[in-house]
């Protein structure tokens, strides 16, 4: 934001020398800079004093931020709100955020069983795919239905079904997309899929994720999602958070 109020005053001064050197002696023309700074400045002012720590979000970890903004989103297969943050609001989040964002999902592991386990890995095999975001679709589809159906407590007759039982069953999810057998045992099974694993249990403990969805910006500031009241508080947010806090 700085840099772009450095260009307004230069085209102000109609390029008074390579860094704006000079004086203006033009009152009107001071007025109309200040008052493109101050527009320029406000959206940084007004974040700042619009999110407040411990209401908006939390510090998860004493260490330095990391060295490039980022967004972490925890999330599960198995969870029905991350499915709906998939389909209606990720697409939006990402699209909005500063274009010096990364972004990055990691697959939690609430309970620790076999099956849980291969589907952290389907998760890594995905992410490691060109074309990613029809598989990420497909499983969650697979394990919650079309629109989320057989995770809806409320629905008639709900069960509990468990349509990946194993290995196979993935792999035959990613066949039908295109993914062998041997592709997904390639990557499902080296070690940069077991030290991504690794890093996503211990980011789950050491950020203290509880519940799913979860953000974490910079690993340094988790979003306390129940304050959020509307997409563009969020996205504000995270911009605020990657970018200007301190």
């Amino acid at each position: 934001m700085l840099l772009n109020a450095k260009v307004e005053i230069c085209l102000l001064l109609y390029h008074r020398g390579p860094h704006c050197k000079g004086h203006i002696k033009d009152p009107h023309l001071i007025k109309h800079i200040a008052l493109t700074v101050s527009l320029i400045m406000a959206p940084m002012s007004s974040f700042a004093a619009q999110f407040i720590e411990g209401k908006h979000f939390t510090q998860v970890s004493n260490k330095a931020p990391s060295s490039q903004p980022k967004l972490t989103e925890f999330f599960s297969f198995y969870c029905g709100h991350c499915f709906n943050m998939e389909k209606m609001y990720l697409p939006s989040i990402k699209a909005n955020l500063d274009n010096t964002i990364t972004f990055d999902s990691k697959h939690v592991d609430f309970v620790n069983t076999e099956i849980n386990t291969e589907v952290m890995r389907s998760l890594a095999v995905i992410q490691t795919l060109a074309d990613h975001g029809p598989l990420t679709d497909t499983m969650f589809k697979v394990i919650q239905g079309e629109n989320g159906e057989k995770h809806d407590h409320s629905a008639p007759d709900h069960k509990h079904d468990q349509p990946l039982k194993s290995r196979r069953d993935i792999q035959a999810v990613f066949a039908k997309l295109g993914v062998s057998e041997e592709q997904y045992n390639q990557v499902a099974d080296s070690p940069e899929t077991d030290e991504k694993l690794a890093l996503w249990r211990a980011q789950q403990r050491t950020f203290n994720i509880q519940s799913v969805p979860a953000f974490v910006v910079n690993d340094k500031y988790a979003v306390n999602m129940n304050s959020i009241q509307s997409l563009q508080q969020f996205i504000d947010l995270i911009n605020y958070l990657a970018l200007e806090h301190q």
